[in-house]
């Protein structure tokens, strides 16, 4: 998998305005948020095909709604993760597989620093194989939304127009589900 063109650096309220008016203005939002959309849903699909099969959805369907789209104070792209999210979901759905979260160490360091939970190496390392376990065994939305917070990086504003809830109602439930995560396996 290699990208060709990088990021470009475009105003989005700007071009979100012309898009509105005329779709053939949707190309630079496009290119600006097409590796980052495409590696979210690999990283849910974890196969390349049917990942650009997804992703060519998501940005169809973003640009037939484009006048749908109403600026709420987080990035465009964060609009565009939630159609991921919702395609990536209609997927599993409709093929019956599993959801797949990868796992990254780093991701799993900050989600047990939320918990407060720790030790020395040896130990650390047998914290995150239990988290592994645990991961595994939550139900996929839960997996989902440690996902989206802890191994692709996002802010609870990003999470919370994903889900369309308040960024306090996102925040709230991510402890939540820490506290029950720590409070039921550790």
């Amino acid at each position: 998998m290699k990208f060709d063109k990088p990021n470009i650096e475009i105003n989005d309220s700007e071009q979100i305005a012309k898009a509105k008016k005329n779709r053939d203005a949707f190309g630079p939002l496009y290119e600006k948020y097409f590796e980052r959309v495409f590696l979210y849903i690999f990283k849910k699909l974890g196969d390349e095909d049917t990942t650009g099969d997804v992703c060519q959805l998501v940005f169809l369907k973003a640009m037939m709604n484009i006048q749908k789209y109403e600026d709420r104070g987080v990035p465009f792209g964060a609009w565009l993760f939630r159609i991921a999210s919702n395609e990536v979901n209609m997927y599993y759905r409709k093929s019956s597989k599993t959801h797949v979260v990868e796992i990254e160490e780093s991701g799993l360091i900050n989600m047990m620093g939320e918990m407060e939970v720790s030790g020395d190496k040896a130990h650390e390392i047998e914290l995150q194989e239990k988290l592994i376990k645990v991961l595994n065994a939550i139900k996929p939305e839960h997996a989902e939304l440690i996902d989206l917070r802890f191994f692709q990086s996002m802010s609870f504003k990003e999470i919370a127009e994903i889900y369309d809830i308040s960024e306090a109602n996102a925040k709230m439930k991510t402890y939540r589900l820490l506290e029950k995560i720590k409070k039921d396996w550790f």
